[in-house]
């Protein structure tokens, strides 16, 4: 084997690893989520389980320093964002997908732990960030990224109304991020991918955990509640919005905390102002651990 096929293996086998790494908390939520089918719960109900499952993997993450507080509090807010959702589709009015068991800690039609279900595509993305000490180029402006984000959040309830624009967000997305590069560092190289390709990528991940999801009985669409099905392809659409919403949510409050530490140490801030992050050539949004103020240590 020639030392470039050695060198190539060597990296990709540490990709994976951190890949690995990144995922801890959706690693050990399908564990959870395995578990619960197979363990006895001496009468707590499995959904219940589930969630008190999912705060202590949580609290364990804060503790052993692998999520910061600040990563905490984001992850926090996707819990928020995906709870709101899920209220909304599992509505009588609605029923796109149902949770069908009893829980105690359910609001609603919805149990609780299914807001770690998006917050876990948060935790992934903050733990690679760091993990791979990713940095983009050529990010577009907050003016331009924020209502994107919104319109497409907003467009997961009016398609329940038939009002669905998701091919026009779509294509605002391509042309919004075409020249938007995310570099990413594995052992020492510097690599860097388009980072629609990145979200398309990690979509079709997400579809594949949804389908090993809805197997376990995590939930359950209408096809499925009496035998389960593979969900339906065009699902993996649906998570390349998700995980849009989710990128963006990341990537601009990332932004926002080394704009408001540069400030607070008095330096000159790390990123441009908002209306020249367009223009900016490169954008670095480095590792919590590479910043003065990290508080991981």
């Amino acid at each position: 084997m020639t030392t470039k096929l050695r060198s190539f293996f060597h990296e990709f086998l540490v990709f994976g690893l951190k890949e690995a790494r990144a995922c801890v908390f959706a690693g050990s939520f399908f564990v959870v989520l395995f578990l619960s089918n197979h363990i006895p719960l001496f009468g707590l109900a499995r959904y219940d389980f589930i969630f008190i499952a999912a705060v202590i993997i949580q609290i364990a993450l804060v503790v052993t320093k692998l999520e910061s507080f600040d990563e905490l509090k984001m992850i926090c807010l996707f819990h928020i964002i995906g709870l709101c959702l899920e209220l909304f589709k599992t509505s009588p009015g609605v029923g796109s997908w149902s949770y069908p068991e009893p829980a105690f800690f359910k609001l609603w039609t919805v149990p609780l732990y299914s807001g770690f279900m998006y917050a876990s595509i948060a935790s992934y993305f903050s733990q690679a960030w760091r993990i791979l000490n990713v940095r983009l180029e050529h990010y577009p402006s907050y003016w331009l990224s924020i209502p994107l984000c919104a319109a497409i959040y907003i467009n997961f309830f009016l398609d329940s109304f038939g009002f669905d624009v998701r091919w026009i967000l779509t294509l605002l997305v391509v042309i919004l991020f075409w020249r938007t590069t995310a570099y990413f560092t594995v052992t020492k190289k510097e690599r860097k991918m388009p980072l629609v390709v990145t979200f398309l990528l990690v979509a079709f991940f997400i579809w594949v955990a949804e389908n090993i999801s809805t197997y376990f009985g995590a939930w359950k669409y209408p096809n499925q509640i009496h035998t389960w099905n593979l969900v339906a392809s065009q699902k993996v659409h649906s998570w390349f919005l998700l995980v849009i919403i989710s990128f963006i949510l990341v990537a601009d409050l990332k932004y926002i905390k080394k704009e408001r530490d540069a400030r607070h140490l008095g330096a000159t801030p790390l990123i441009p102002p908002t209306p020249s992050l367009a223009q900016s050539s490169t954008v670095s949004v480095l590792a919590d651990d590479h910043h003065p103020r990290s508080d991981r240590g």
